[in-house]
This record gives C-alpha cells, sequence and structure tokens, in this order.
C-alpha cells in the first residue's frame, strides 16, 4: 500500500492547501536543501536513511541530531531547518505533514489537546522525540489512513479526511504526553492541562499567578510547584516564553515589532528586546529580516 501512496518529491517549500498537506517519501541519491523556515508547522517522521538534522535555534545555536527510526520532529513557523545527507546511496524514507497555523488555530478551538506537542516546540524548542517500534508503527498506520483517505474519492470523503487529521494528530500528543508524564496524577493532569489551555487563550492580558490561581481556585503555590515540577520551568517563565514565540510568529508574519510586544503584554521594549535576544540569539529586528530574507530565496 505505501508505493501506492507514494509522493513524488517536490522542492518547493510552501503550501497550496490552505490547511494541511501530507506525504509519503522514498528517494535514492537525494540532494540536501538549503536551509529554510516555513510559515506553517511542519511534522515529519523519519522512517529510513543516513541523515543529520539540523535546526537553527538562534544566531549562532544549531542543533544536529542523527535520525534514527521512529524520529520525529514538530519545527514551528520561523525555525530553519533541514537534513543534511550523509549517505545518499541509501533509502531515504519519511512522512512529512504541513499544517498551517488558521487550521490549528482551529483545531485549537476543538480541544486544547491537539496542541500539546506545538506548545512544547514553541515554549521550550523541543523539536525532536523518539517513538518506541509500538508508537511508532500507530503512527505510521494514522499516516497511511490519512494519505489513503485523500487519494480516495469515496461518498464522505471529505468528513473522513477530518477524521483522519485528528485521529492523527490527537495519537501524536497523546503518546508524547503520556511519555512525559508517567509520574504525575490524574487531577494534576488535569489542572495543568486546564491550566495550559487558559494561559495559551489569554495571553494578551495580564495573567499574573494571582489571576490564574483565582481563577482555578487552587492556592497560588500550588501550581508554582506543579509547573516547576511538570515542566521544570515557573508559571512565569512559560507565560514569557510563549509569549516570545507569539511576538516570534507575529512579526515574521508581517506585523509591526512595536504592536506585536505591546499586544503580548511586555511593558516596553527594553524589556522585550532583552528577553528576546536571551530567547533566540538576535534581536527582533534582525530575527525579522533573517527570516524575510530566507523567505524571498
Amino acid at each position: 500500500m505505501k508505493n501506492k501512496l507514494r509522493s513524488s518529491f517536490n522542492s518547493r517549500q510552501y503550501m497550496v492547501s490552505s490547511d494541511f498537506e501530507v506525504f509519503y517519501y522514498s528517494d535514492r541519491d537525494f540532494q540536501t536543501l538549503s536551509p529554510h523556515a516555513h510559515n506553517y508547522y511542519e511534522c515529519y517522521l523519519f522512517i529510513e536513511g543516513d541523515i543529520t538534522m539540523e535546526i537553527f535555534t538562534g544566531k549562532d545555536k544549531v542543533e544536529r541530531h542523527k535520525m534514527a527510526p521512529g524520529d520525529l520532529m514538530l519545527v514551528p513557523p520561523g525555525i530553519m531547518h533541514h537534513a543534511l545527507m550523509n549517505d545518499p546511496s541509501q533509502n531515504y524514507r519519511r512522512f512529512v505533514f504541513w499544517i498551517s497555523k488558521q487550521c490549528c488555530q482551529s483545531l485549537m478551538d476543538e480541544s486544547v489537546d491537539y496542541m500539546y506537542l506545538i506548545q512544547k516546540a514553541e515554549a521550550f524548542h523541543k523539536y525532536i522525540y523518539h517513538l518506541p517500534p509500538a508508537e511508532f508503527h500507530l503512527v505510521e498506520s494514522r499516516f497511511l489512513r490519512l494519505l489513503e483517505e485523500i487519494s480516495s474519492d469515496r461518498y464522505g470523503s471529505d468528513a473522513a479526511r477530518h477524521l483522519c487529521l485528528c485521529d492523527l494528530i490527537l495519537t501524536i500528543n497523546r503518546i508524547i504526553y503520556d511519555e512525559d508524564h508517567k509520574e504525575t496524577g490524574s487531577e494534576e493532569l488535569s489542572l495543568f492541562q486546564n491550566i495550559l489551555c487558559y494561559v495559551e487563550s489569554n495571553l494578551e492580558e495580564s495573567l499574573s499567578l494571582d489571576d490564574i490561581a483565582g481563577e482555578f481556585y487552587v492556592s497560588k503555590y500550588y501550581i508554582s510547584h506543579l509547573f516547576k515540577d511538570t515542566l521544570g520551568v515557573s508559571l512565569h517563565q512559560y507565560i514569557i516564553k510563549k509569549r516570545l514565540a507569539e511576538c516570534r510568529n507575529a512579526i515574521t508574519g508581517g506585523e509591526s515589532i512595536t504592536s506585536a510586544y505591546e499586544r503580548f503584554g511586555f511593558r516596553d521594549y527594553s524589556s522585550f528586546f532583552k528577553a528576546f535576544r536571551k530567547e533566540y540569539g538576535m534581536s527582533p529586528k534582525e530575527y525579522q529580516n533573517l527570516y524575510s530574507n530566507r523567505l524571498l530565496k
């Protein structure tokens, strides 16, 4: 069935669809693409080959990851990356999934559960995970189901594609979430999820620890320990990271720097500049120019 669903590789790095696109590639003698970024999210499941993934996390910061079968990568908009071919003669197989910011927002309106992996990527720059064999084959089967439905013209195909899309995304998020939270109790998980959802929906508001504690009728000290124990950072640090990610997306999407930092709660440019430079290794203007230049190439 895989050969029937195989896509011919196209070097374009932009979406034709307004919501999502999915591909199954199998190539030999693949030519390394130049580092590039997208204005959408890219999810990538590595199956076979000899490659090293490079992800550019700052001006002079590059993460290199020798890919192994079952490695899953999620790259947010604006993050430069590319795959280096160590041995182009080996067969290079992978699934590639692109989804627009608008489609992600629509899914998040349905449920924040779809967004766990995206939240981790944007807030903590965690881009690559390894799936054990059973989970890898489960995700692989979801990719194949979605590809099969896309190639079908059966009755109800639009509705079925949406169901397959949601199933794929939720399956991936559930696997990573379960792995991250093996030691956490169910009540704490529920509270933690609800706070994440609340923060995501109110990034333009004040979001003080007191406000959030009052919203959920729990001690602010309990929330502080919950975030520190679960994510390894304070709630305040998490909110700053999320706001910086939103500002980054806004300025690479054409919004002015001033409008972006004011909209997402930074009191003045100086504090925003320092936080942005610390997070991304360059100034907001440098990042905006770098991203714009990459898109023009």
